[in-house]
């Protein structure tokens, strides 16, 4: 069993080969005591803008026997040097109870894929269906038709498709969610493509230039396993009897199954309002709204790395900002932050517009973008919502609609600095953005909410005293960011994780109202699949 040492650190010009000097000191042994060591975490330390470092934890091995290791650190005695306990994600084994049907998941984005995955490699044969198509389809109807012809797909577009949304953002596959099944999703990621980095960095991403083809051979995978996946096959209805699902429709077409697990995401309102009706049953939780704000990347990585910016092994820098109280007895604070990346229209429906953000593998683009939001309370914003948890959609629906409508319907984002939405005045003159439709000058306060816009304008103070120029003229608002996360939840047991009102419908995912991006995502769908395994045996072939 492999020593574990956290914390060593390195300055930005010291190669990753002092390590072994640092934990030969840190473990009081010659360095030719230590037989083989490897990085398992990476990340930088810019606390101190004078002293910009690298902090790793190493596992290693000591010549000798293995007692000898264990000896080692009882004498140390220290909280950075112990023994490396290997957290394996848990192994299901198949349970007794017959398969009711076919596992259908629907959505293939990264709940639903994973789930799939773990299905397809276990034997089970899922059918996974998404209303959106495959990437290179997707790309084509993004890239060509919308970005360029403004011909937007309700079906094929940032949002629905073969990796769901995730596949056009930033990647990012940073997590809070302390699982061992996050070490499995790296993974597996890195075997389909991914660079090996995302095995040891603090923070990894992926890039929106590479997601695409990882999500693609991933498909193929769980199709050379035994799933099989359709896409353009969106779920119209469900066919619910004695409070069991036993039939979805696709396309128009009913099809048997068993266990459904549900991957559809937040955006998918429609399928969500279908469910309602069928008496699935949802609550409201709390959601974020806001803008999405963007700087040029050199002013970030001023802040970020002070008189280090420019050093080549520095990445594009990135942030995380709160700015307490001002939201009264809540926060604003950053979401989603992309550094050298672009922001990006993320509705589902024509006549509506809606923000997110991505970067590419690199993050070399001039700007860096990130949400600003509140955390609100359906109830709060939308009294209907205490009883139908689904009219918080019509709430966001309406500024989303509202956004396009002052464009002049044209898709072009709404802009404004960040001076003037402070100041309260109009900005003009050239307008620069990374959004691919570009932007159009407006009082994005004709668009949020008021007791949003205050919060907003407040948070932007308090954050240009920390940041000086945060809220300055080189900041730049779009507006809404709608889709930070999702206002219902899909109600479940937690032990069985099937729907509290409707037995085999297994909600998982952002949609469903447990997950907050791509790997805690993965995640949930992970453990909903591990536990259809452990209730229901391996079908005959």
């Amino acid at each position: 069993m492999p020593i574990f040492v956290r914390g060593l650190t390195l300055g930005l010009d010291e190669p990753e080969e002092r390590l072994v000097e640092r934990a030969a000191a840190r473990l009081r042994v010659p360095v030719g005591d230590i037989r083989c060591w490897a990085v398992v975490r990476r990340s930088i330390d810019a606390r101190r803008k004078d002293r910009l470092q690298y902090t790793y934890n190493v596992e290693l091995a000591l010549a000798g026997s293995p007692k000898r290791e264990a000896a080692l650190v009882r004498r140390l005695r220290r909280q950075d040097v112990s023994m490396l306990v290997p957290q394996d994600p848990p192994d299901p084994v198949p349970g007794r109870e017959p398969l009711p049907g076919r596992p259908v998941v629907v959505g293939f984005g990264p709940a639903g894929m994973f789930a799939g995955y773990l299905l397809a490699s276990f034997g089970y044969q899922p059918l996974i269906i998404d209303r959106g198509f495959d990437v290179s389809t997707r790309h084509r109807d993004i890239m060509v038709d919308f970005y360029r012809h403004r011909r937007f797909h309700p079906e094929s577009n940032l949002l629905f498709g073969e990796g769901g949304a995730g596949t056009y953002s930033d990647g990012k596959l940073y997590t809070r969610v302390h699982d061992p099944r996050t070490r499995l999703i790296l993974e597996i990621f890195y075997q389909h493509g991914a660079n090996p980095a995302i095995l040891i960095d603090g923070k990894p991403h992926i890039g929106s230039d590479k997601l695409p083809g990882i999500c693609r051979r991933i498909r193929m995978h769980i199709e050379k396993m035994g799933g099989e996946v359709r896409f353009g096959s969106r779920l119209d209805d469900v066919v619910i009897e004695d409070g069991t699902i036993k039939a979805v429709v696709v396309n128009g077409e009913r099809i048997d199954c068993g266990p459904v697990l549900l991957g559809v995401g937040h955006s998918a309102r429609d399928t969500l309002r279908m469910l309602g009706r069928r008496g699935v049953q949802f609550v409201p939780k709390p959601f974020q709204l806001g803008v999405r704000i963007e700087h040029p990347q050199a002013m970030i990585d001023r802040w970020q790395y002070g008189d280090h910016c420019g050093n080549l092994r520095l990445p594009p820098a990135s942030y995380e900002l709160i700015a307490k109280g001002a939201a009264g007895a809540g926060d604003v604070f950053s979401f989603c932050m992309c550094p050298g990346g672009t922001i990006l229209p993320t509705n589902e429906s024509p006549g509506e517009i809606a923000t997110n953000g991505a970067s590419r593998s690199k993050r070399g683009g001039a700007y860096g973008n990130a949400g600003l939001v509140v955390t609100l309370q359906p109830a709060e914003v939308c009294p209907e919502a205490a009883t139908d948890a689904l009219k918080a959609f019509d709430y966001l629906e309406q500024i989303e609609r509202t956004a396009f409508m002052l464009t002049g319907e044209s898709y072009r984002v709404p802009c404004q600095r960040a001076g003037d939405f402070v100041a309260g005045r109009s900005s003009d003159g050239t307008l620069e953005t990374s959004y691919p439709l570009g932007g159009q000058w407006l009082d994005l306060r004709r668009i949020i909410p008021p007791f949003v816009a205050d919060a907003i304008r407040r948070g932007l103070e308090i954050l240009d005293r920390r940041l000086p120029g945060f809220a300055g003229a080189d900041g730049l608002i779009t507006a809404p960011e709608t889709r930070a996360s999702g206002p219902v939840r899909l109600l479940r047991h937690p032990d069985t994780r099937e729907s509290v009102s409707t037995a085999l419908l297994y909600p998982i995912g952002e949609g469903a109202g447990y997950a907050g991006g791509i790997v805690s995502a993965a995640i949930d769908g992970l453990k909903s699949a591990e536990a259809v395994i452990s209730r229901y045996a391996v079908p005959k072939a």
